[in-house]
């Protein structure tokens, strides 16, 4: 399934959302034209339980909604003693049901690689609950990492700068989780459809795949979204609602 990193950009006013729609009906829009959304507020300001709860209420029953872990754990603990942060963070985004969809854990880029560490924090989420992970030091690529990463079934992240791959394309798990940060297409931060080819090919290597643009300003996340679901469209594939069936 294809959707974006957030949903509250104030200038995707008049491109998605109408002019006039107030923004405390961003959501409910949003969620009739995407089947999922990635929230990356959380790694900001864990919210409360009442708020996935509300968020829960206020979506389609097929709609999911993947969450960022709080930086509580990945920036100041930087994953040592994790076991209290988790749970925190689980018990809150548990709010959301049957909606929760897979946990990205995004490692500081000045994290060096450490299995044992990152070992004993998987090891703290329940069998049920996808994760994936996203190291942004090159130290984490290595065969003790891939192990620990298979040994738990969490999915790398596979992440996209400039139309390249930011790690290695491993497959970790039976399922994949995608992370578009920005492309080279005019106008910036576009992707072009080549590169959206590409990304679309991998994607269809795994049984269930989770694609969230991130290149938020402009705009260019819905846009490069909604060109992705028509192109598997068109290879007879189903992935999900689009703004373009409104």
């Amino acid at each position: 399934m294809v959707g974006t990193s957030g949903w509250q950009y104030r200038d995707w006013k008049g491109r998605l959302y109408p002019e006039k729609l107030p923004q405390r009906l961003w959501l409910e829009h949003f969620a009739e034209r995407f089947r999922t959304v990635e929230v990356n507020n959380a790694f900001y300001r864990l919210p409360e339980r009442k708020t996935f709860e509300q968020w829960r209420a206020r979506t389609p029953d097929d709609f999911v909604v993947a969450v960022k872990m709080s930086r509580y754990l990945t920036h100041v603990k930087r994953l040592r003693e994790p076991a209290e942060p988790v749970q925190r963070f689980l018990d809150r985004a548990h709010g959301l049901g049957d909606k929760l969809g897979p946990v990205l854990i995004q490692l500081p880029p000045t994290l060096p690689g450490d299995p044992a560490l990152l070992e004993e924090t998987l090891s703290r989420f329940p069998a049920a609950t996808k994760v994936v992970v996203e190291p942004r030091h090159p130290t984490w690529f290595t065969d003790e990492t891939r192990a620990v990463l298979e040994k738990h079934r969490a999915a790398l992240c596979w992440a996209d700068r400039k139309g390249r791959p930011t790690g290695p394309l491993w497959r970790t798990a039976d399922w994949a989780y995608i992370r578009m940060h920005e492309g080279q297409a005019r106008p910036w931060p576009h992707y072009g459809k080549a590169a959206l080819r590409k990304w679309l090919e991998l994607a269809g290597q795994c049984d269930e795949t989770y694609v969230y643009f991130n290149n938020d300003p402009g705009g260019a996340a819905v846009t490069d979204a909604t060109e992705m679901i028509a192109m598997a469209r068109r290879r007879g594939v189903e992935v999900s609602r689009s703004p373009a069936d409104r």
